[in-house]
């Protein structure tokens, strides 16, 4: 298999029961539009007591969909979507907050997750995934980066930061864990190639309906026109209002 080869968003996710919280960064086939997604999967009770919510100001939120079932809101609760000027930030826990302060304060994507570290949930230790898109006059990069334990203790952090140019058609894929398990497998390995289409609604239903109909939760995904800065949105809630 080339180390070129671009898989299908359904190629990434079927038959995969749990790859966990995802995110998707690239650029539309025809070139006018950036592009991400996120979606969350859950196993427990209280993971997958969730919803996602938009604001007006391009923000998006999750709150809990029955609030009386709540155990722990720490890891579950947060702002997965944050915009700042030209960057939009996407990321699965808080740090979304911290790369905002970081990168309104003129500080660096990576100088915001060089202060953070995967999730304290033993002995699973989840990986902290973060991407923040640039834009630029008539184009833009994108970063993605994975916070996760050097070893089955959760003694250290490892860091690791991906670089990217946009290009036609092509995007990147990071998620938390590998499979499902006991405890779970961290994800391993670089983003994977992953083919962006033209059509916002092709691109969330080939993800939403090739995730694990039991585990998924919510998906949340954006199309920005380069050119005008224009939006076309998508958001599907498992459990809805």
């Amino acid at each position: 298999m080339s180390v070129y080869e671009i898989n299908t968003a359904k190629d990434c996710v079927y038959g995969n029961s749990y790859v966990g919280r995802g995110i998707m960064i690239g650029k539309t086939g025809d070139g006018k539009k950036a592009v991400f997604a996120y979606f969350i999967m859950g196993r427990s009770a209280n993971s997958r007591n969730r919803i996602f919510s938009e604001a007006e100001n391009g923000e998006v939120i999750i709150y809990p969909y029955d609030y009386s079932k709540v155990e722990d809101p720490s890891l579950i609760i947060y702002s997965p979507v944050k915009v700042w000027e030209n960057k939009i930030i996407v990321t699965n826990g808080d740090q979304t907050d911290t790369i905002y302060d970081f990168v309104k304060a003129g500080k660096s994507f990576e100088d915001a997750l060089d202060t953070r570290c995967f999730e304290p949930d033993a002995p699973n230790w989840t990986p902290r995934i973060s991407g923040m898109i640039t834009l630029g006059e008539n184009d833009f990069t994108y970063k993605m980066s994975i916070l996760k334990s050097a070893d089955a203790e959760g003694t250290a952090c490892n860091r690791y930061t991906y670089s990217y140019p946009s290009l036609c058609g092509l995007g990147h894929f990071i998620h938390t864990y590998q499979h499902d398990g006991n405890p779970i497998p961290t994800f391993c390995g670089e983003p994977e190639r992953v083919k962006i289409p033209d059509s916002i609604d092709d691109f969330v239903s080939e993800i939403w309906e090739n995730l694990d109909a039991d585990n998924k939760i919510s998906i949340y995904a954006r199309y920005i026109d380069i050119a005008t800065g224009e939006c076309e949105n998508r958001m599907i809630n498992k459990y809805s209002k």
